[in-house]
């Protein structure tokens, strides 16, 4: 993917991979917890942060196959310090019944409607939002933390694998129009270790440079509240 790619201010582009924006970096000393760590660009994203010396802990719904893959990647890099850590479900479907119940006419965001494209659309939108919240919270405090977020790029994996139709023609043009695995965890590692990015927060990044974000939504600042203070009230013990 991306014989004609341009190379951004970072110089690298979309046909840049997680080991090449990550070269030369030591990444000892910093912990990186990866979710979805068992498939796709998850596992990159593990392996290469690992390759490069952080703590990796790995977040994942399957024990079993997360356990397989860190064995995996000790079995090329055996100084690799990683852990495998199980997500509580249990705790996420508890949030998901509470928010069934929620008034939704509190939050500009339709969440009790669930279509699953238009859903994963909200959710990355709700990542982004987040993050600038996020951002926000910590410069208003005076505290040295940043939090950015990103677009990995389209990239064939199997997330389309309950879509029989649109996994079968992702296989099949995907290695001409899409990015590979490698290419699509390079953004994520390049936030997370770039020394150019030290000290950069509430930005969006896409194939390893600041970018601009997709829909007017994802720069606004009070919709970020709103969805912040909405999910705090999902985690507030009754």
């Amino acid at each position: 993917m991306g014989f004609f790619a341009k190379k951004g201010p970072s110089g690298f582009s979309s046909c840049s991979t997680a080991e090449e924006v990550t070269q030369g970096i030591d990444g000892t000393g910093l912990t990186a917890i990866v979710t979805g760590a068992s498939s796709g660009i998850g596992v990159e994203t593990a392996r290469v942060l690992a390759l490069r010396g952080v703590h990796v802990v790995m977040a994942v719904r399957n024990v079993d196959a997360g356990t397989k893959i860190k064995e995996a990647i000790l079995q090329k890099n055996p100084t690799s310090k990683l852990e495998v850590m199980e997500l509580d479900l249990s705790s996420m479907e508890s949030v998901r019944k509470f928010a069934t119940e929620y008034n939704s006419s509190r939050l500009p965001l339709n969440i009790l409607v669930y279509k699953d494209f238009p859903a994963y659309g909200q959710s990355k939108l709700a990542n982004i939002l987040h993050a600038n919240e996020l951002a926000r919270c910590f410069k208003e405090e005076g505290v040295d933390i940043t939090a950015n977020s990103l677009h990995p790029g389209a990239i064939s994996t199997n997330i389309m694998r309950h879509h029989s139709i649109m996994h079968g023609l992702s296989n099949l043009i995907g290695k001409f129009v899409l990015k590979s695995i490698a290419q699509g965890a390079a953004t994520t590692c390049y936030v997370a270790l770039h020394p150019q990015v030290k000290g950069i927060s509430g930005e969006y990044f896409s194939d390893s440079n600041v970018a601009k974000t997709v829909t007017s939504h994802a720069k606004d600042a009070e919709l970020a509240k709103k969805l912040w203070d909405f999910s705090a009230s999902l985690t507030q013990p009754k």
